[in-house]
């Protein structure tokens, strides 16, 4: 299991994270806004107020809302493998 050292939310909706085993990038969270769950975070602010849990290690809201910390990680490194890369290599 990933663990969620720090992290920053941002007001584009991008969460970046850094994990316990030092690999870091972010997220984009944007996507999740029309999920009845996820409405609180409409308010840029509210999404902002992103902290960790330090019993779960995983990134938390004011309005309970919680992320799993391996799908997150999972979902980090998608993004770092889908990145624009000039030289037609994949990036890790």
């Amino acid at each position: 299991m990933h663990r969620v050292t720090q992290c920053k939310a941002s007001r584009d909706y991008r969460l970046w994270l850094r994990f316990d085993d030092g690999v870091e990038g972010s997220v984009f969270l944007g996507n999740l806004l029309e999920v009845v769950a996820f409405r609180a975070w409409r308010d840029v602010e509210q999404f902002c107020g992103a902290t960790i849990d330090p019993s779960a290690a995983t990134v938390v809201w004011n309005a309970g809302i919680r992320l799993d910390p391996d799908i997150l990680y999972q979902d980090m490194l998608a993004n770092r493998s889908n990145a624009f890369n000039p030289t037609g290599q994949a990036s890790n």
